[in-house]
């Protein structure tokens, strides 16, 4: 099956329990239409470089799939609905590298960045 990154952001007045019960909501949307969640982080409240909706924070969650993609369409689709959900992005990858995404990395881990002095 075809594998994707999803990232949404939703609403700042939600607390963190409630943004990732978001995930598993949607985690469960897509393995009742065939796929399964790979692996989910929960980024936590950030500040956006623009107002979305009158919100300037939100709540950024960020979930790896293994889905057809009807199943993928669905989840996309039930997410544009969701009140709480600001805005939704999902790619395709080729495959899925192992240990925590970038965002969640320390400072000190990132490969291939300058020194800073």
């Amino acid at each position: 099956m075809p594998l994707y990154e999803h990232v949404f952001i939703a609403r700042q007045d939600l607390s963190n329990a409630q943004a990732e019960g978001l995930i598993e909501h949607f985690g469960t949307v897509l393995a009742d239409n065939g796929g399964k969640l790979v692996g989910s982080e929960y980024w936590g409240v950030k500040t956006m470089a623009y107002k979305i909706n009158k919100n300037r924070k939100g709540h950024y969650a960020f979930m790896r799939t293994d889905a057809p993609a009807p199943a993928v369409q669905e989840m996309e689709r039930l997410m544009r609905l969701h009140d709480d959900v600001m805005r939704v992005l999902t790619v395709k990858v080729d495959d899925h590298p192992e240990g925590p995404s970038i965002q969640m990395q320390k400072r000190d881990e990132r490969d291939g960045r300058r020194d800073r002095r």
